[in-house]
């Protein structure tokens, strides 16, 4: 049926008029929903990703399983400097993960990126820390909905959108109660803080003006702009509540000495931050090396240790050690030398693509380099590759409406919230790295049925 209903949204590209139709609505509503990122548009594309209903239905549930063994190993780590270590957790970060956040959830808000096939579904990375792209997913989702070609499709398929702003904000509110100790008796006022000039900048106003249509007052500011008293957190004279946190440790660490306001409130307990630095245990991308390594499966029960073997890649943290793979003792380094066709070099703590080093594309002077770079750093992870997927999709090529079909990774991120599945949104790439920072697009998912 996906298949089917695919090709019939393409056959109706093949309406001049409609075509052109669509893209002019396409194209204004990014520029009126600032769906801008580094100044380009997010979704160049003129079809959203399908998923059907039984695979949404699948997915939630390997999601929330995946997430309750996450949960696990945060519960263990904050008990277990071995575990801090196999994570990567560097000694400010461990000082940071130590502070009460004044609520339990690890990572109110979270993403799994992941790649679905006909045959398979498997993460790839977690992020834990500072999930963006909700905002925009919900934007471009109701862009998506209002295009002739959608409402044509519609006639012959339910459709239904994601939504996670409304579920982004429950969360928020939710840990404000239970940072205030049970049901607070006011809402809070929330600073959006991350550093300027941003990408994100966009999605960040797009969140601001749904908190402030949702009765909150809502602000947005950098750490260099807040100032503490000892008592409370202020922004050119206003006071604080909560601080929705899209600024991520590894850019917060380096201006700390600057910028100390942030983490002097949150460490006084004047603010409820949302996500914690706590949330850092389980950004680490060593997590899966923890959840897919034979020695801490004492930590999960048998249907997390199920879903772990079936969608989590084998990965390890990468240094000189005897380890398993496959029932097997092997090498690492050695074994890694000579698996290159079906491995991933990637570093512990970082994103956008960067550094990492894929080893199929990789020459073997290349990936010998990649190893000796991941052994002098100490801090990079190996996994095995996962089954990719691969669509056509139609591609906008200029601001004239030329489009054509091109093939496109598409790498499926569904939403968290509380540890709950409750949207997602899908990159596309025209290479393996299916990043938007890396110069990859977005487009909506829509969950798909026959009437």
């Amino acid at each position: 049926m996906l298949n089917e209903a695919v090709s019939y949204y393409h056959s109706l590209l093949e309406d001049d008029g409609l075509a052109a139709e669509t893209y002019e609505i396409l194209h204004d509503g990014l520029r009126r929903n600032r769906l801008i990122f580094g100044g380009r548009p997010l979704c160049p594309y003129l079809r959203p990703h399908f998923v059907t209903v039984a695979d949404w239905a699948r997915i939630k549930v390997i999601c929330e399983t995946v997430w309750s063994a996450l949960q696990k190993v945060k519960d263990a780590a904050v008990r277990d400097d071995v575990l801090l270590d196999e994570l990567g957790v560097t000694a400010i970060e461990r000082e940071l993960v130590k502070i009460d956040p004044g609520y339990r959830q690890v990572s109110p808000t979270a993403r799994l990126d992941s790649f679905l096939t006909d045959n398979a579904y498997s993460f790839v990375e977690l992020n834990g820390e500072s999930p963006a792209g909700i905002a925009y997913a919900d934007s471009a989702t109701e862009i998506f909905k209002s295009l002739p070609i959608m409402k044509r499709f519609s006639e012959r398929y339910k459709v239904q959108g994601l939504e996670g702003s409304s579920k982004l904000l429950k969360v928020l509110l939710s840990c404000w109660d239970e940072f205030c100790g049970g049901k607070a008796e006011r809402k809070p006022l929330i600073a959006i803080v991350d550093l300027k000039d941003l990408p994100t900048q966009k999605e960040f106003e797009l969140f601001r003006d749904y908190f402030e249509s949702n009765g909150l007052d809502a602000i947005i500011c950098s750490p260099h702009e807040l100032e503490f008293d000892g008592e409370k957190l202020f922004y050119g004279g206003v006071k604080i509540d909560m601080v929705y946190k899209r600024l991520l440790v590894n850019e917060y660490l380096p201006i700390i000495d600057e910028a100390p306001a942030l983490l002097d409130a949150y460490r006084a307990g004047a603010i409820c931050m949302v996500n914690s630095f706590r949330g850092k245990l389980v950004h680490k991308k060593a997590i899966f090396a923890v959840l897919t390594n034979e020695r801490y499966a004492g930590l999960f029960d048998e249907s997390e240790l199920t879903a772990i073997e079936q969608h989590i890649p084998w990965t390890r943290k990468f240094r000189e050690e005897k380890t398993v793979n496959r029932g097997e003792e092997i090498d690492l380094v050695e074994w890694a030398r000579a698996n290159s066709g079906k491995l991933v070099l990637k570093p512990n703590d970082d994103y956008g693509g960067h550094g990492i080093c894929i080893g199929w594309n990789s020459t073997t002077a290349e990936w010998d380099d990649a190893i000796e770079k991941a052994l002098a750093d100490g801090d990079y992870l190996v996994q095995e590759r996962v089954r990719t997927a691969k669509e056509r999709f139609p591609m906008i090529f200029d601001d004239l409406g030329k489009w054509g079909m091109v093939e496109q990774l598409v790498d499926l991120d569904p939403l968290l919230f509380d540890g709950v599945v409750g949207s997602a949104f899908t990159r596309l790439s025209s290479n393996e790295l299916a990043n938007v920072t890396a110069g990859g697009g977005m487009v909506p998912t829509f969950i798909i049925s026959e009437r």
